[in-house]
């Protein structure tokens, strides 16, 4: 059995910073945000098909980590973030995703005390846009009642922040 941390949340918020961090901590295999990649080799004009795209590369990546043999996989993001894209976006819900049972074992969801910065890739700057989507983020953990926790701190602070949390829900690196 894989134990599946996953990062998940509104972007420009160190997601993918902490990632490193805390899979180094877990000793873990990162599965890399799919729709970032996704979106930096075709653009962020998304379609529903484009998140669907994305929906099976998330898909995809964790079936190949497990098939490599990882104990513990550090996922940047999710099919249930595509599915708040997909709220945000178009106002949807992707069926194939609400369909998804393939869910991590725990989300650490870092909150909006980072400024955004625009990547070229990220679509939501305004303050009222940030809270709306990490408001859609982390309705979908909770719609399906998944374990999570907050993430706070700059720097060494927010990495500090992730693994207390981990080790309160007993995610610890001895397990």
């Amino acid at each position: 059995m894989t134990l599946n941390i996953c990062l998940h949340g509104a972007e420009s918020t160190g997601k993918s910073t902490l990632a490193p961090v805390i899979a180094d901590y877990l000793g873990a295999v990162i599965v890399e945000e799919y729709g970032r990649i996704y979106c930096e080799r075709h653009g962020t004009e998304l379609s529903l098909d484009d998140l669907r795209a994305i929906f099976d590369g998330h898909v995809a990546a964790t079936k190949a980590a497990r098939a490599e043999g990882a104990k513990v996989i550090l996922s940047d993001t999710d099919p249930l973030m595509t599915q708040a894209w997909a709220v945000m976006l178009f106002g949807v819900r992707l069926p194939e995703i609400d369909a998804w049972g393939d869910v991590a074992d725990f989300y650490l969801v870092p909150a909006l005390d980072l400024p955004w910065q625009d990547d070229g890739t990220r679509m939501f700057g305004t303050s009222q846009a940030r809270a709306r989507f990490m408001d859609v983020a982390t309705m979908e953990l909770e719609r399906r009642g998944l374990p999570w926790a907050w993430v706070h701190g700059q720097g060494a602070a927010r990495a500090e922040s992730a693994k207390a949390a981990l080790c309160h829900a007993g995610f610890g690196p001895t397990q």
